[in-house]
């Protein structure tokens, strides 16, 4: 028999129980904190409801060739590019290989290349590793991981001067994945003699990068799943010690080979992890003549964890009308987008990716340069006779909001923000916004009373978009000037 006091007592912690999960329920389901973060609409994380509006994929424009492998030490399957802009330079890493019909790779060769603009770049002679009896070349590397070794720069605030720059590289054969560091992102050596993740394929351009969001070193890699190419992670405090190894996952998504990964933190809203995974459709037959079979384009991704992706069926790259670009394994694009000039004078900076084409053919194969607007993968778009997004209850901090946007001529952009109960805030309702119209990065919303959002900050609200002819890439809410 329980004891009354006892049985009280469990009761007790019963309800408490209850409370607890009442509350932790409440709080999942509360209002998301934005704060002053940059927000995309490449996903429906913050999307309440669309009333005659869609979200609309966007694809990077092509551009002129960036750079021709047509180097010695280079060749036909240069491949795994890694691109980021350190201060003044924009720096290029890949691998060197060339593709023999009928043999295997005659060579494998980590290389650099350097820009001053992201446009026009260069290989400087290194004078580091001999190859062919000369080390007048742009060769790094050399050693385990040349298959694809990738780098980073690593901005963890306790990272060490000597290991400034970090890569990553090995394969299965090497026993698994070994790391590497630099203090000049040229000069390199081994962080350790043995492999540090030896779950995996690694047979792909693997990655890591310091995660400000979690305050840890993340790792993305291939390794396959019910026979298909796919990609797992694992963490890290130290780049050393990795955590086991977990598949990613993509609700609503089929299984599609996913050949490599390219998965970042968004430099403009770093909460934001965008993948660009290059997919390959080994069934189908390129339509030039060309004896390897397969065909790939590269698609979109996106997560708020870092594990969980919301991934388009879309394409973001299409092979397009180049008909090299149809034979397998073209259209991979870099790991690390960057900001540049834009190709449009007066324009405001655009980003900048880069698209492999050529692969496994000729002598040589090209980085194509391609651009977008900034925040432009993803808009919440809809025609001229108005369209409506509703956002989830947010909170906020700041007192301007600022909206990245374009219209047409005779469209336009208006924002009525809600309370908590869905009813229009005095003063910002949808009848109080005038028109907005143009083309924008960065567009601050004004209210017929005032602009300044002071009052309602930090409290839920809900922001409705009305949206005619118009596309909305993101949105932020800013501290006034």
């Amino acid at each position: 028999m329980i004891r009354p006091r006892l049985l009280l007592l469990v009761r007790c912690m019963n309800i408490l129980t209850i409370l607890f999960a009442l509350a932790s329920s409440a709080r999942a389901d509360g209002p998301i904190p934005v704060e002053s973060r940059r927000e995309l609409f490449v996903d429906h994380h913050l999307i309440e409801r669309l009333d005659d509006a869609r979200l609309e994929l966007h694809r990077p424009q092509p551009r002129e060739v960036a750079i021709v492998h047509d180097q010695p030490w280079e060749g036909n399957t240069c491949f795994y590019h890694t691109v980021f802009r350190d201060g003044e330079v924009y720096r290029m890493y890949y691998r060197g290989s060339h593709h023999v019909p009928g043999q295997s790779a005659s060579h494998q060769t980590v290389c650099y290349a350097e820009s001053k603009d992201g446009v026009t770049w260069t290989k400087p002679k290194l004078g580091l590793v001999e190859f062919n009896g000369s080390k007048e070349n742009s060769i790094i590397w050399d050693g385990v991981g040349r298959h694809n070794f990738v780098t980073f720069k690593d901005p963890n605030p306790n990272c060490k001067p000597e290991a400034r720059y970090k890569a990553i590289g090995g394969s299965k054969h090497e026993g698994g994945l070994f790391v590497f560091q630099s203090p000049d992102a040229i000069h390199w050596s081994l962080m350790s003699d043995k492999p540090v993740i030896t779950d995996g394929a690694f047979d792909s351009q693997n990655l890591a990068f310091w995660d400000a969001n979690r305050g840890l070193y993340v790792d993305y890699h291939r390794q396959g799943r019910a026979g298909k190419r796919d990609i797992m992670t694992c963490t890290s405090p130290d780049f050393l010690n990795w955590t086991k190894p977990q598949f990613l996952e993509y609700p609503g998504a089929p299984a599609e080979h996913l050949y490599v990964n390219q998965i970042q933190p968004y430099f403009r809203a770093p909460h934001i992890y965008l993948g660009f995974p290059k997919r390959f459709v080994p069934s189908r037959k390129s339509p030039i003549d060309h004896p390897l079979p397969g065909v790939s384009d590269t698609i979109l991704m996106s997560s708020r964890d870092g594990e969980t992706f919301h991934r388009w069926q879309e394409a973001f790259v299409r092979p397009g009308l180049q008909p090299d670009r149809w034979v397998c394994r073209n259209n991979l694009v870099a790991w690390g987008l960057v900001g540049t000039a834009s190709h449009l004078a007066g324009a405001p900076d655009e980003i900048s990716l880069y698209v492999i084409e050529g692969y496994y053919q000729g002598e040589s194969c090209r980085v194509r340069r391609h651009t977008m607007r900034v925040d432009g993968f993803v808009s919440a778009s809809a025609g001229l006779n108005a369209g409506h997004v509703l956002t989830k209850p947010l909170v906020f901090a700041g007192t301007q909001l600022e909206l990245n946007f374009s219209t047409s001529a005779a469209g336009s952009v208006r924002v009525e923000i809600q309370d908590g109960d869905g009813k229009p805030v005095n003063g910002f309702s949808v009848a109080d916004c005038p028109e907005i119209f143009g083309d924008s990065i960065a567009r601050r919303v004004k209210w017929n009373s005032d602009a300044d959002l002071s009052s309602i900050a930090g409290k839920p609200v809900r922001l409705l978009f009305e949206l005619r002819d118009a596309d909305l890439y993101s949105f932020q809410f800013v501290k006034a000037e």
